[in-house]
């Protein structure tokens, strides 16, 4: 049995900016197109290039309940996981390709 990784992520514009908060099987691929502008239309709409959280999953169940949490968490809350992992808001897309 094969074992697929999945990752639950969130993008921004900028430190502190607007977050979204995505789900995939392939974290490079997905995020590749979120920054070329084709990943979703919120991201396209804001302009959310830059990755700033990315956390891998044994199974899809897992991160399908992860993200539902982090999207019910207060906007504070996100910031303040993002600034404990990446407290400079790096973009970490360059360390994933």
């Amino acid at each position: 049995m094969t074992v697929r990784r999945s990752w639950t992520y969130i993008m921004t514009n900028k430190p502190r900016g607007v977050l979204y908060v995505g789900i995939t099987s392939s974290l490079t691929a997905r995020v590749d197109r979120h920054r070329r502008g084709v990943g979703s239309d919120f991201c396209r709409k804001y302009n959310l290039h830059r990755l700033v959280l990315a956390e891998e999953h044994g199974r899809i169940e897992d991160a399908i309940a992860r993200e539902k949490a982090l999207k019910a968490w207060k906007r504070n809350w996100k910031i303040q996981l993002i600034e404990e992992n990446n407290p400079d808001w790096r973009d970490l897309f360059t360390l994933i390709i």
